[in-house]
């Protein structure tokens, strides 16, 4: 999750927070990639989730990475809580869960070598520390007692919260790992035409990535749990949007939607302060009780931003937040689905021709079955399998046209990024089916094996 936002004087008038969401807009020469992959520390030897302080824990990783590679580090009541560096920044979980905040890149290889960098520098202090790291979408054995909780002010806030307004919010936060993918748009029209086109398909990607079919020790049902978890958690902030399809929808309408999403804290001078389930547009009149007479600044804007959890969401860009963690190979390969559908012109109208006439009933429809059975979902007359075959295409056709080079041009182009996926279309088969197999083949049931299996 974000770290805190800052700058931005008072918002004087509701335009500005639309004129916030527009200031993204940039000419398709500035378009970045920025690759975001969350990871589950454990000790060697236990294989329990790290905690937060001690000779083994999340402090003694963060403050690795600080002193052998010279990140700065960010404070919360004096606690390293993240660290920064030439753009990019390491963030913690609710439940220690280790992220990545990649820096705004011009294309896929040099996404991939800056995962492949920051994946080196977490072994280098990882190893020295007698810990692990691996990418999963879900914590396959741990239980929510094992879990630690990070000292940031946020996350005592929503633990509570989370409560009180859905099932799973707590499996959330403590339990799963996602990579997801930020995108620039051009325009308030090109906004709306890739929104649409990555909530629509979001499932594909669920159903691709899908990598968490265990939890709390055994097969669960689904091939995405972490999916499942999101369809019962805060209704208020979560879904697939259908009110962005509708005729009209932009900025403003995405302004709309976010002052009814229930606030949870307004951040001052290092400290959260408490406004669960209090409203922005009462802020924006003086009238939050947390702060009562105060007018909120387009920082408290962009943290409240932060805090809404749909499939794919605006902020100044587009984030895609349909997708399990995983290997390393799958880290790389899913900015470069998203980049070859929604950074070239023809792939975005072909994507979108794909999509355009399902109802809210069939994109919903399309979650829970890829959530549940993967590349195997069908939902009435769409095969999952098929579809994803499609959409890969697309995005394939979408790199080449790119032509991004790579390696001082020994690499032609992107597409080669897209191999795990193809080799996912070719067989059917997801990272969750894979792991289905080892825990009823080689594993005879002992799930403790996927540490020493799959750890980066």
């Amino acid at each position: 999750m974000s770290i805190p936002q800052s700058g931005g004087g008072p918002i004087e008038h509701r335009d500005q927070l639309a004129e916030y969401l527009a200031s993204g807009c940039k000419p398709r020469t500035d378009w970045r990639i920025g690759t975001e992959h969350e990871k589950f520390g454990y000790c060697h030897d236990s294989l329990q989730p790290l905690p937060y302080d001690g000779p083994r824990s999340i402090k003694a990783m963060l403050e690795g990475l600080r002193d052998r590679f010279a990140w700065e580090p960010v404070l919360e009541a004096s606690n390293i809580i993240g660290l920064v560096k030439d753009g990019a920044n390491v963030s913690l979980e609710p439940g220690g869960q280790l992220e990545l905040s990649g820096a705004p890149l011009d294309n896929i290889h040099q996404t991939c070598d800056e995962v492949n960098e920051h994946l080196r520098q977490v072994k280098a202090v990882a190893d020295d520390l007698r810990i692990g790291f691996i990418g999963l979408g879900a914590a396959p054995i741990w239980r929510h007692e094992d879990m630690p909780m990070m000292p940031k002010g946020r996350y005592r806030l929503m633990t509570d919260y989370m409560g009180r307004v859905g099932t799973h919010g707590t499996q959330m936060m403590y339990r799963t790992c996602t990579v997801q993918v930020n995108l620039d748009f051009a325009s308030e029209a090109d906004m709306v035409q890739k929104l649409r086109v990555a909530l629509a398909l979001q499932p594909v990607a669920t159903a691709l990535f899908a990598n968490s079919p265990f939890f709390e020790g055994a097969p669960n049902g689904h091939k995405s749990w972490r999916s499942r978890i999101w369809r019962d958690l805060d209704a208020d902030r979560t879904g697939m949007l259908p009110f962005v399809f509708d005729d009209g929808f932009g900025f403003d309408a995405w302004v709309d939607y976010a002052l009814d999403v229930p606030m949870y804290f307004v951040y001052r001078d290092g400290v959260y302060i408490d406004a669960l389930g209090m409203s922005f547009r009462d802020f924006l009149d003086g009238r939050l009780p947390a702060l009562p007479g105060e007018v909120p600044t387009l920082s408290d804007w962009a943290d409240h931003l932060t805090t809404i959890f749909p499939e794919a969401r605006v902020k100044k860009y587009i984030e895609m937040r349909g997708a399990d963690g995983g290997p390393w190979r799958r880290l790389c390969a899913l900015p470069a689905l998203w980049v070859g559908l929604m950074y070239d012109q023809g792939a975005l109208d072909a994507a979108w021709d794909l999509a355009k006439g399902w109802d809210a009933e069939t994109r919903e429809a399309l979650r829970v079955a890829a959530s549940r059975d993967g590349l195997a979902a069908q939902v009435g007359g769409i095969n999952m399998h098929d579809l994803a075959r499609e959409v890969v295409a697309l995005a394939e056709a979408g790199l080449k046209a790119r032509a991004r080079q790579g390696a001082g041009g020994m690499l032609p182009d992107e597409t080669h990024f897209l191999n795990a996926l193809k080799d996912s279309i070719e067989t059917g088969q997801t990272p969750a089916d894979e792991l289905l197999a080892r825990y009823h083949g080689d594993w005879q049931g002992d799930l403790t094996r996927i540490y020493g299996d799959y750890s980066y």
